[in-house]
């Protein structure tokens, strides 16, 4: 089957590293071009270095309007359209349980965890709406399996996730029938480095926490221990339209089964 993403205008935000670099590479594999929200300097000089022409990288926080306006405008005038949104934005809370938070603490650090993995996504999907239905394009979120279960997170990481997960449907009804929007609900993954909550003062990331994949491998029915790249082939699937023409308010668990 020809890919129907050959030459398709794609936005990640979040792109950088973990799934989302995974989800960027998958999609120029396809032959897309892809322009990228990074905020590392270090990840987005990687990209640039990685992938030259095929995309671009605007550096800045995914939750700014600014930024997110810049890396629009820049797929526009690189590659004339946008025919896709991926949001893979995302803050963890390393299991932060509020019997241990103030009611102080509680307020900030659930603020932060919604700004980062809830807002950033409803901010992008706003600003891109308008290039993306002259396209009649697409739309993909970011959940995971704390989306559908107790686990792979705290209540304010599992809320937040929750959230994007009413958002695939609100958003899909919502935007139809120019835009179809569809979301991928990843497992625990190895190879991410995605960070905590600094309102609580997490300095640790994911890559930094002992045992991990073995936790990971063990607590999913095939006992494997997704990468990023197995994931990005479910976001391949929903943002072409050959593939996927008829799905929307569609979630796919890449989660290994639970």
């Amino acid at each position: 089957m020809n890919s129907g993403l050959s030459e398709a205008s794609m936005l990640v935000c979040g792109g950088g590293s973990g799934i989302g670099r995974g989800v960027v590479d998958a999609y120029a594999a396809e032959g897309a071009r892809v322009t990228v929200v990074e905020r590392s300097e270090e990840a987005a000089a990687r990209v640039r270095r990685e992938h030259g022409g095929a995309v671009r990288v605007v550096v800045g926080d995914a939750t700014d309007a600014a930024t997110l306006d810049a890396a629009i405008d820049t797929a526009m005038g690189a590659f004339g359209g946008l025919d896709n949104l991926t949001c893979c934005v995302g803050v963890f809370d390393f299991y932060a349980s509020m019997r241990n938070m103030t009611v102080g603490e509680l307020a900030d650090a659930a603020e932060e965890s919604w700004r980062a993995n809830v807002l950033s996504a409803l901010l992008a999907v706003n600003l891109a709406y308008p290039q993306l239905r002259e396209r009649g394009g697409s739309i993909t979120l970011t959940l995971s399996e704390s989306a559908f279960h107790p686990v792979g997170g705290g209540v304010l990481y599992g809320s937040a996730k929750w959230a994007l997960r009413g958002l695939v449907s609100h958003l899909a009804r919502d935007l139809a029938p120019e835009i179809r929007v569809n979301g991928v609900a990843p497992g625990g993954t190895t190879g991410t480095n995605f960070g905590g909550l600094r309102t609580l003062g997490q300095t640790e990331t994911a890559a930094t926490v002992e045992g991990r994949d073995a936790r990971i491998r063990a607590n999913n029915l095939l006992g494997v221990l997704p990468t990023p790249s197995d994931h990005a082939q479910a976001y391949v699937y929903l943002a072409d339209p050959c593939r996927s023409r008829v799905l929307t308010g569609a979630i796919i668990n890449t989660d290994g089964g639970k």
